[in-house]
Protein backbone atom coordinates (compact mmCIF):
# COMPACT_ATOMS: atom_id res chain seq x y z
CA UNK A 1 0.00 0.00 0.00
CA UNK A 2 1.16 3.38 -0.76
CA UNK A 3 2.00 5.90 1.87
CA UNK A 4 -0.31 9.14 1.13
CA UNK A 5 1.67 12.14 0.91
CA UNK A 6 0.11 15.79 0.87
CA UNK A 7 0.21 17.89 -2.21
CA UNK A 8 2.47 20.99 -2.38
CA UNK A 9 0.25 23.64 -1.22
CA UNK A 10 0.03 26.78 -3.24
CA UNK A 11 -1.81 29.50 -0.96
CA UNK A 12 -3.97 28.57 2.38
CA UNK A 13 -6.74 30.35 4.22
CA UNK A 14 -8.01 30.07 7.43
CA UNK A 15 -10.78 32.04 9.61
CA UNK A 16 -13.02 30.97 12.17
CA UNK A 17 -14.97 27.63 10.77
CA UNK A 18 -13.93 27.96 6.72
CA UNK A 19 -10.66 26.95 5.67
CA UNK A 20 -9.36 26.38 2.12
CA UNK A 21 -5.88 25.20 0.55
CA UNK A 22 -4.86 25.52 -3.10
CA UNK A 23 -3.47 22.71 -3.90
CA UNK A 24 -0.64 21.44 -6.91
CA UNK A 25 -0.88 17.82 -7.67
CA UNK A 26 2.01 16.96 -9.54
CA UNK A 27 2.22 13.75 -11.86
CA UNK A 28 5.23 12.93 -9.77
CA UNK A 29 3.08 11.97 -6.75
CA UNK A 30 3.28 8.20 -5.87
CA UNK A 31 -0.83 7.59 -5.61
CA UNK A 32 -0.97 8.03 -9.15
CA UNK A 33 1.42 5.11 -9.87
CA UNK A 34 -0.81 2.16 -11.33
CA UNK A 35 -4.49 4.21 -10.50
CA UNK A 36 -4.56 3.90 -14.16
CA UNK A 37 -2.10 3.06 -16.38
CA UNK A 38 -2.41 5.07 -19.89
CA UNK A 39 -4.34 7.82 -17.90
CA UNK A 40 -3.76 8.49 -14.20
CA UNK A 41 -6.46 9.80 -11.69
CA UNK A 42 -6.10 10.65 -8.59
CA UNK A 43 -7.70 8.01 -6.31
CA UNK A 44 -10.93 9.15 -4.30
CA UNK A 45 -9.04 7.59 -1.03
CA UNK A 46 -6.40 9.89 -1.73
CA UNK A 47 -8.52 13.18 -2.18
CA UNK A 48 -10.68 12.13 1.18
CA UNK A 49 -7.17 11.44 2.88
CA UNK A 50 -6.24 15.00 2.16
CA UNK A 51 -9.47 16.38 3.35
CA UNK A 52 -9.38 14.39 6.76
CA UNK A 53 -5.76 15.03 7.30
CA UNK A 54 -6.35 18.94 6.71
CA UNK A 55 -9.71 19.56 7.88
CA UNK A 56 -8.27 17.49 11.41
CA UNK A 57 -5.17 19.89 11.53
CA UNK A 58 -6.29 22.97 10.87
CA UNK A 59 -10.13 22.48 13.54
CA UNK A 60 -8.43 20.36 15.63
CA UNK A 61 -10.09 16.84 15.86
CA UNK A 62 -8.35 13.64 16.17
CA UNK A 63 -7.82 12.32 12.42
CA UNK A 64 -10.35 9.12 13.33
CA UNK A 65 -13.27 9.67 10.99
CA UNK A 66 -16.90 7.52 12.63
CA UNK A 67 -18.47 8.28 9.23
CA UNK A 68 -18.43 9.82 6.04
CA UNK A 69 -21.57 10.98 4.49
CA UNK A 70 -22.89 12.46 1.18
CA UNK A 71 -19.37 11.40 -0.96
CA UNK A 72 -19.73 12.52 -4.46
CA UNK A 73 -16.54 11.88 -6.78
CA UNK A 74 -18.12 14.77 -10.08
CA UNK A 75 -14.80 14.72 -12.22
CA UNK A 76 -11.98 13.20 -12.35
CA UNK A 77 -8.50 14.58 -10.48
CA UNK A 78 -5.83 14.55 -12.95
CA UNK A 79 -1.67 15.19 -12.82
CA UNK A 80 -0.33 18.62 -12.94
CA UNK A 81 -3.72 20.08 -12.14
CA UNK A 82 -4.54 22.53 -9.10
CA UNK A 83 -7.44 22.62 -7.19
CA UNK A 84 -9.03 24.43 -3.95
CA UNK A 85 -9.67 22.43 -1.55
CA UNK A 86 -12.65 23.94 0.97
CA UNK A 87 -13.68 22.92 4.27
CA UNK A 88 -16.07 24.07 6.71
CA UNK A 89 -16.37 22.97 10.61
CA UNK A 90 -20.00 22.61 12.39
CA UNK A 91 -18.34 21.88 15.53
CA UNK A 92 -21.48 21.30 17.32
CA UNK A 93 -22.21 17.74 15.54
CA UNK A 94 -18.06 17.20 14.99
CA UNK A 95 -18.06 17.42 11.47
CA UNK A 96 -16.34 18.94 8.38
CA UNK A 97 -17.79 19.47 4.56
CA UNK A 98 -15.19 19.87 2.46
CA UNK A 99 -15.03 20.35 -1.19
CA UNK A 100 -12.39 20.19 -4.31
CA UNK A 101 -12.97 22.66 -7.00
CA UNK A 102 -11.25 25.02 -9.68
CA UNK A 103 -13.29 27.98 -9.77
CA UNK A 104 -17.05 26.97 -11.13
CA UNK A 105 -15.70 23.29 -12.12
CA UNK A 106 -16.08 20.74 -9.23
CA UNK A 107 -14.44 17.39 -8.39
CA UNK A 108 -15.46 16.00 -5.16
CA UNK A 109 -17.34 16.54 -2.14
CA UNK A 110 -18.82 15.11 1.15
CA UNK A 111 -18.68 15.05 4.87
CA UNK A 112 -16.62 13.72 7.13
CA UNK A 113 -17.83 13.36 11.13
CA UNK A 114 -14.98 12.22 13.74
CA UNK A 115 -15.38 9.91 16.93
CA UNK A 116 -14.58 13.02 19.15
CA UNK A 117 -14.97 16.85 19.27
CA UNK A 118 -12.23 18.98 18.28
CA UNK A 119 -10.05 20.55 20.53
CA UNK A 120 -10.94 24.23 21.94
Amino acid sequence: MIKSVLPPIVQHRHQDNEASWRLSIPAELPMFAGHFPGQPVLPGVTQLDWAVRLGSQAFGYDAEVAVLEVLKFQQLLLPNMQVTLSISNNPAKGKLSFSYSNGEQKFGSGRIAFKTEAKQ
